[in-house]
């Protein structure tokens, strides 16, 4: 039995905090993943930024409202789950996630909480396990499937490592360098015929 694990922002829709970023003229909030291989403390550091400019969940879902799955995502998404399971893998929260979910046809999605005050001010988060990409891989593994991932980040690499196939996918020169022996992919159609000579 195997199951497909996909990170999602950068994989399937952009990145939700660059996006913000943007949107908010806040320039420090375009800080992801993909520079900070520490999720604590980057996250810490995004909750202090919003705070200094009062800014709260609600800012950031109107962002987001506005923000469409990368061209090609939605297709290749359908396509692999027509063919295989797929679970989404992300650092996300489910108050970020769900509008994109609806967008991509609701594929299954594991990712973790925002605490918010009464006032909208997120006052902080909870993960939903440590290391949870690479805990729900074994997790999976250990419960008789074989896993494939695919993510861009450095916080993809455990789960990517640990499965029977893994790739890289729009990830960075940075994290393809120092990872050489992965595969890296560009484009879906490239993703999808690895996932498939992998199953």
């Amino acid at each position: 039995m195997n199951i497909v694990c996909l990170d999602m922002e950068g994989v399937l829709v952009p990145e939700i905090w660059i996006a913000f970023a943007e949107a908010s003229g806040i320039p420090e909030l375009k800080r992801t993943t993909r520079d900070e291989p520490d999720y604590d403390k980057l996250m810490k550091w995004r909750l202090n930024i919003l705070k200094e400019h009062g800014l709260g969940l609600k800012e950031i879902q109107e962002t987001i409202a506005k923000i469409e799955p990368l061209p090609g995502a939605k297709q290749f998404l359908d396509e692999l789950r027509s063919i295989t399971q797929v679970i989404i893998l992300s650092d996300t929260f489910t108050q970020f996630a769900t509008p994109l979910m609806e967008k991509l046809g609701w594929p299954t999605i594991f990712c973790n909480s925002l605490e918010v005050g009464e006032n909208g001010e997120i006052t902080g988060y909870k993960m939903r396990i440590a290391n949870s990409k690479l805990s729900t891989v074994k997790a999976l593994q250990s419960i008789g499937y074989e896993t494939i991932a695919s993510g861009d980040s450095y916080n993809d690499l455990g789960m990517i490592r640990a499965s029977k196939a893994g790739f890289l996918f729009k990830s960075t020169p940075q994290i393809m360098a120092d990872n050489a022996d992965l595969p890296a992919y560009e484009e879906f159609d490239e993703l999808l015929n690895a996932i498939k000579a992998a199953l």
